[in-house]
C-alpha cells in the first residue's frame, strides 16, 4: 500500500477554493424584503400617511446599500399613488471594513519541554484567516411623499425616475 501525499500545489488549491467559497458568503444579498430580525434586506414603517421609514439592511460598502434604500422609498412612493418623495432625515449605521473579508496573520511561537533525562525545543510559524468578512451596514431614510411637481430641494426625488435608475442594477 502507498500512500501519496497531495502536495503543496493541491493543498494550495483547496484553501484557495475554501477561501473563495466563504468570501462569496459576505457579500450583499439580492434587493428584496428583510427576512426575519437582523436579515438583509428591506423595511418600511409608517410615520403618517405620507411620511414613512424605509430601512435597508445589508453588508459591504454603503454605496449600494444606501441606494437600496432610495429604491424602496421611490417603490413605496409609486405604490401609495404619489409622484415624488423628499429626504427629510437620513441615518447609516456600520462601518464595513475596506480590506474585505479574508485577512492573513502570521504568528511564530516557540516551546520546550523536559522529561526524564530528555529536553526538547521547538520553534512553530502559524498562518491565520480572519474569515469574519466586512460588517453590516445599514440606511435608513424619513421620507415624506407628494403629488404633482416635483419640489426644487437636492434631497427630493422623482420616484420613476429612481427606479428605472436604480431598478436596474
Amino acid at each position: 500500500m502507498t500512500f501519496r501525499h497531495p502536495g503543496r500545489t493541491g493543498a494550495f488549491a483547496a484553501v484557495a477554493a475554501s477561501i473563495l467559497v466563504l468570501g462569496g458568503c459576505a457579500s450583499l444579498a439580492p434587493y428584496g424584503p428583510q427576512m426575519g430580525q437582523g436579515g438583509q434586506g428591506y423595511s418600511e414603517a409608517p410615520i403618517e400617511s405620507n411620511r414613512y421609514r424605509v430601512t435597508y439592511n445589508g453588508v459591504g460598502d454603503p454605496g449600494p446599500v444606501a441606494d437600496y434604500a432610495l429604491l424602496r422609498a421611490a417603490e413605496l412612493t409609486l405604490d401609495r399613488g404619489y409622484d415624488w418623495f423628499e429626504v427629510t432625515q437620513r441615518w447609516t449605521d456600520g462601518r464595513p471594513d475596506p480590506r474585505g473579508g479574508v485577512r492573513p496573520s502570521v504568528s511564530i511561537g516557540a516551546g520546550s519541554g523536559r522529561y526524564g533525562g530528555y529536553s526538547t525545543s521547538g520553534v512553530g510559524v502559524g498562518l491565520g484567516l480572519n474569515l469574519s468578512g466586512p460588517s453590516a451596514t445599514s440606511t435608513t431614510l424619513e421620507v415624506v411623499m407628494g403629488r404633482g411637481t416635483k419640489p426644487d430641494s437636492p434631497v427630493a426625488y422623482d420616484a420613476r425616475e429612481v427606479t428605472r435608475a436604480l431598478g436596474r442594477r
